[in-house]
């Protein structure tokens, strides 16, 4: 049933690779996405993205491969592996013609897809709606709605407040001090204390805000002042640096549901 279903997802991050991945897991193979030049992902451990720097990178017994152009696309997917690609445009929807895009770009908004893109469309998080703009929107809010799918409706507005973790919220997110070059001192799957530094944006220390694990660090490239760049846990779970979230798997279920609803009514 799922061995011809082309999918191409947009984006490659955290969310974009639990949604791969639980596809995958699913049966369907044939999956496509694309990234900028520079990704911007903070857990990279568990993000598709890193192929990007390293070419090929696994996640919980998946493999990705960076492509370069629809040609090499075939030969990675006949060795059972998901395919990266560099494409801010999203060029590849028009020359591969998949049956379903999503958008999983996590952009708070949407950046310009469509319904007219696929047959099936579905959009992540906030500012999509169905069936006007995608064919389904699937929830990316902590809550009750986590992971449900809109057929007619919404998703939620952007809280900007991150999930609780021991009683720590926005303060568990590092943020670049200034525009400049990120310098790495530590790597995901630290133990870390309070104080102690993470990182430079080119001169200016990056402190750990408490003790933990250093579960996200944004890959050494330019940033823009504000951008999100780490990630600490206070739970200091070495683990929990490599396994997909729980938010990351409602979603991607969500999103299975709604290819299948689609293929089935």
């Amino acid at each position: 049933m799922f061995s011809d279903l082309k999918v191409v997802i947009k984006g490659a991050g955290e969310m974009a690779t639990g949604i791969a991945h639980r596809l995958y897991m699913a049966g369907i193979k044939k999956i496509v996405m694309t990234e900028i030049p520079e990704p911007l992902t903070v857990r990279r451990t568990v993000a598709f993205s890193e192929a990007v720097f390293v070419r090929e990178h696994e996640v919980e017994g998946v493999g990705a491969s960076l492509v370069s152009d629809v040609s090499e696309i075939w030969r990675v997917w006949e060795e059972g592996r998901i395919c990266v690609i560099i494409d801010p445009k999203w060029r590849i929807i028009g020359e591969l013609k998949p049956y379903v895009v999503i958008d999983a770009i996590m952009a708070k908004r949407n950046l310009g897809t469509s319904k007219n893109e696929a047959p099936v469309v579905i959009g992540v998080g906030p500012g999509f709606s169905a069936p006007d703009m995608v064919h389904a929107a699937v929830e990316s809010n902590r809550g009750h709605n986590l992971g449900r799918v809109y057929y007619k409706g919404k998703t939620e507005d952007h809280t900007g407040i991150p999930g609780p973790v021991m009683g720590h919220t926005t303060d568990r997110v590092l943020r670049s001090p200034k525009e400049g070059k990120v310098r790495h001192v530590k790597s995901i799957g630290d133990l870390v204390k309070k104080g102690e530094i993470l990182m430079y944006v080119d001169e200016i220390p990056v402190l750990s805000p408490f003790d933990g694990v250093l579960r996200g660090l944004i890959g050494e490239i330019r940033v823009e002042e504000k951008e999100k760049i780490g990630d600490v846990d206070p739970t200091g779970i070495v683990d929990h640096c490599y396994a997909i979230t729980e938010k990351a798997r409602a979603i991607g279920g969500g999103v299975l549901e709604a290819i299948l609803h689609f293929i089935y009514f």
